[in-house]
């Protein structure tokens, strides 16, 4: 290290000995890391920053680490457990945010990170956010589902309130209810529909209606209109799981027309006001009454004309032949009775006189072929008297064997004293021979 040299002030110049210059301060990486950790806290003690999260995690210890991004740099950031579990909306990858922290260095890694106090969307809202996340998640699950809305009884007699017994909204239902319909029953279930814990009461509210021992035909959760933060707890996942879960049709009456809650979409009826609910339950009695007249006139008329329709039938009926002359239509069938019976008769004759023929001419084929025809001729039938067999050749017969000679009257019975064969040649005599 070179070295300068100064002179004294008391000694001339070319006399002077050179001084030796201070030695640098030499600093450990702690001693470093620590005033670079002073000058970057005390320098950005709150800061905003907007970028693109990345590199999401999430351990067991509920921290969240996340890294911040845009097209030229990345900042760390970290979102400690406590500021974390009060968020509304989900972070991921690629979601454009906006934080507010400050600057700390990490000193075992030596780097510096934004730790995260509060963050928004970017773009859109915290609650926007939130909502749209935990809409498209139950849905996934089906619980918007329209296949699974229940209709509405058509004539309620008993009709539980979940809201808050000293708001508007419980005010409005009541009075379009009292004008609209007076047969119903009315049971309020009180519970805060603002501020918080007040999503775990109105879902108790709907679990206590459920278990009550009395009928109950509907149930309405209401409350009036106000701002996205005022309407958040029918926003809440528990709010709307315990409207599924209602065995009651659940009609939903939250906030102005333009509102549109979670509470809105799970319910078997969306209306869009409290008085819109208290319309939605029960139907107006004028417009019963009238349909009732109409009812009334319409069967009054169908009766009028089926009894004018009666009339001209029996009229009709009373003119005709076979009132006139009853007995008529009775003698005509026992005319027609007689013509079948003649019929019957002649054809029962005719297929007697065919039978008869017919029965003639087989018995005069059965007497051509008898052999007692035969035998009435002359002829006479030789049987052996051991077997009864016909003998047809005289050499089946042997000298001293009895035989039977039948005649066309009475038989008689002989011994073979000889055989002869007076057969001519080239003939066969049968067993009939011509009696002499």
């Amino acid at each position: 290290m070179p070295r300068e040299f100064l002179p004294f002030p008391d000694e001339p110049a070319d006399r002077r000995a050179p001084e030796e210059p201070a030695q640098p301060r030499v600093l450990s990486v702690s001693e470093l890391t620590g005033l670079v950790k002073d000058l970057i806290e005390g320098s950005f003690p709150a800061v905003w920053v907007a970028g693109e999260i990345a590199d999401l995690s999430r351990p067991q210890s509920g921290h969240c680490y996340l890294t911040l991004k845009d097209a030229g740099a990345q900042l760390p950031a970290a979102i400690w457990r406590s500021t974390a579990g009060r968020l509304r909306f989900q972070l991921h990858d690629g979601l454009e945010v906006v934080c507010r922290g400050h600057l700390e260095v990490y000193a075992p890694r030596g780097r510096y990170q934004l730790i995260v106090e509060e963050i928004q969307p970017r773009g859109i809202g915290a609650l926007e956010l939130a909502l749209r996340q935990l809409r498209d998640r139950l849905a996934r699950e089906g619980l918007f589902d329209t296949a699974r809305k229940r209709p509405l009884p058509p004539f309620p007699q008993r009709i539980a309130v979940v809201t808050s017994p000293t708001g508007a909204a419980l005010r409005d239902f009541l009075e379009v209810l009292r004008r609209r319909w007076r047969g119903a029953d009315v049971l309020v279930v009180p519970c805060r529909v603002q501020g918080e814990g007040a999503a775990e009461e109105i879902a108790a509210a709907v679990a206590l209606v459920n278990r009550l021992s009395v009928t109950i035909d509907c149930l309405v959760v209401t409350r009036g209109g106000g701002s996205l933060e005022d309407l958040w707890a029918f926003n809440e996942e528990v709010v709307v799981r315990a409207i599924c879960a209602s065995r009651i049709p659940v009609v939903s009456g939250v906030g102005h027309e333009i509102d549109v809650t979670l509470s809105d979409l799970a319910a078997d009826v969306r209306a869009l006001t409290p008085s819109d609910a208290a319309a939605r339950v029960v139907p107006a009695a004028e417009e019963i009454e009238r349909q009732l007249q109409q009812f009334d006139e319409r069967l009054t008329g169908a009766v009028r004309w089926r009894l004018v329709a009666a009339r001209r039938r029996w009229e009709t009926l009373a003119g005709h032949r076979a009132l006139a002359r009853p007995l008529a239509w009775v003698h005509d069938l026992a005319r027609r009775v007689d013509e079948l019976e003649s019929r019957l008769l002649r054809s029962v004759r005719q297929c007697l006189r065919h039978a008869r023929q017919a029965a003639d001419a087989l018995a005069g084929r059965l007497d051509s072929l008898s052999p007692l025809a035969v035998l009435g001729r002359g002829y006479s039938l030789t049987q052996c008297v051991r077997d009864g067999r016909i003998v047809r050749d005289a050499g089946e017969l042997s000298i001293g064997e009895a035989i039977r000679t039948r005649f066309a009257r009475g038989q008689a019975i002989s011994r073979v004293e000889r055989t002869e064969d007076g057969r001519p040649e080239g003939k066969d005599q049968g067993p009939m021979t011509k009696a002499q």
